[in-house]
């Protein structure tokens, strides 16, 4: 059986266009990254193609089907209790729509290994503003959501939406899954702050983002008022909470 010390988390709603080409650009890295899909009931039939790649890769590639479209956050918290109840010790969260490009897996890999990071962001903002073929309405409201999340939580990241994250299994089995309580992209926010409190370590990772090719995107104004008045929340709440502390890795 091929074992992995890593296993990459790809939530998918209505991503046949994508999941194939990913499942296999993952798995052609040296590494070896395992991966879990969490499908959402997908009416395209994205299940229906990670199963028959499941043939192909039994031992590197699992799935986990929801009921329906449940949230982000959600969807992460599974994936995450899934990948602490089988033992990885790196855990990622990566896009199906190649806007994070699997060749940066190492990257974020080393950051926590040679560089002993707790987590580690792929990062558009950490050295400027790495976005392609975004509109500049939508880059400017993500560029100035994160400045606005480090104003109002004095959280020390320029990146604070990333969804291209790699944490260590400890940040993941001290932080209290179970407290995270956004669904969308403040989830986002609130794994970062929540970590940060806790006192773990965090490095950022420049990476280019490049807007998705195929499918449809998922963001919408809803979705976005809930990271930005979220955060106020998180702020407040952060007074009257003890949160745990990080234990030192080896």
């Amino acid at each position: 059986m091929h074992t992995s010390d890593s296993i990459v988390i790809i939530p998918t709603y209505n991503e046949r266009e994508n999941i194939e080409n990913i499942i296999r650009a993952v798995f052609a890295l040296e590494h070896g990254f395992h991966i879990l899909v969490m499908e959402d009931n997908s009416p395209d039939g994205t299940a229906t193609i990670v199963k028959k790649l499941q043939q192909e890769f039994p031992d590197r590639l699992f799935m986990v089907e929801r009921k329906g479209k449940l949230g982000l956050g959600t969807a992460y918290i599974t994936g995450f209790k899934w990948a602490l109840e089988h033992q990885y010790e790196f855990i990622f969260e990566m896009d199906a729509d190649f806007s994070h490009n699997p060749k940066d897996l190492p990257r974020l890999y080393e950051a926590c290994t040679v560089g002993k990071a707790d987590v580690a962001i792929g990062s558009r903002y950490v050295s400027g503003v790495n976005v392609v073929n975004w509109p500049m309405g939508r880059v400017l409201m993500s560029y100035f959501a994160s400045k606005y999340v480090r104003v109002i939580t004095g959280l020390p990241i320029h990146d604070t939406t990333a969804g291209f994250v790699c944490y260590h299994r400890k940040v993941l089995e001290t932080i209290q899954l179970d407290n995270i309580r956004f669904k969308g992209y403040a989830f986002q926010i609130e794994m970062k702050f929540t970590a940060y409190k806790c006192g773990f370590r965090i490095k950022e990772v420049p990476v280019i983002f490049i807007n998705r090719e195929l499918g449809t995107s998922k963001m919408n104004s809803s979705i976005f008022g809930e990271a930005v008045f979220g955060v106020m929340r998180l702020k407040w709440d952060s007074w009257f909470h003890k949160y745990p502390k990080a234990e030192k890795r080896d």
